[in-house]
Order: C-alpha cells, then sequence, then structure tokens
C-alpha cells in the first residue's frame, strides 16, 4: 500500500491501543468487589508497563528505521519448522503447537 515501515509499525501500535483498552476492562468487570482488590498495587503496576511498553515501542521505532526485519524472519521461519518437527515426531501435540508460535 506504499507504507514504509515506521508508518506501518505506527499503524498497527495505534490500532492496538483500543484493543488493549476494551480487553482490560472486559477483564475489569471479572473483578471482585472493590473492597477485595488491593488497587494500590493494582494501579503500580499499570503505570509500570505502560512505561515498559511505551519504552520498548520507543526503541522499536528507532530499531526499525535503521535495521532490518531479516533477522526475525529467519527466526520465525527457523521456529515454525522446529514447532513442524516437534510435531511430527510426537514430541508436541498439536494443540501445544497452536499456542507456541
Amino acid at each position: 500500500m506504499g507504507y514504509t515501515r515506521e508508518a506501518a509499525a505506527r499503524s498497527c501500535f495505534l490500532l492496538a491501543i483500543p484493543a488493549v483498552l476494551a480487553s482490560g476492562i472486559f477483564e475489569l468487570k471479572d473483578a471482585p468487589e472493590e473492597g477485595d482488590i488491593a488497587w494500590g498495587p493494582t494501579w503500580l503496576a499499570t503505570v509500570i508497563a505502560f512505561a515498559v511498553g511505551y519504552a520498548v515501542i520507543a526503541w522499536f521505532m528507532r530499531f526499525i528505521e535503521t535495521k532490518s526485519f531479516m533477522p526475525f524472519v529467519y527466526y520465525r521461519i527457523a521456529l515454525g519448522v522446529v514447532i513442524i518437527a516437534f510435531v511430527t515426531f510426537g514430541v508436541l501435540s498439536p494443540h501445544a503447537a497452536e499456542s507456541a508460535g
């Protein structure tokens, strides 16, 4: 579609925001009553997760401006071959392989 790698990655991250927020809200509805949750540690963990996620995304955006995706492509191909071999030889069941990739 003519997007640069940076633009494609940026749009993917922006599209993920509503999905992540919706999943958090969906899981929050299953939480016990407010008195049973330690809200302090929950908010602290949320802030830390946000900060780490933001830092990783910032690093990744700088990374894709200068580096190739080919090491990742080779890794995924090798992982796929290993999983297919493990399933073929019975080391993994097909259901375990579904969650491995």
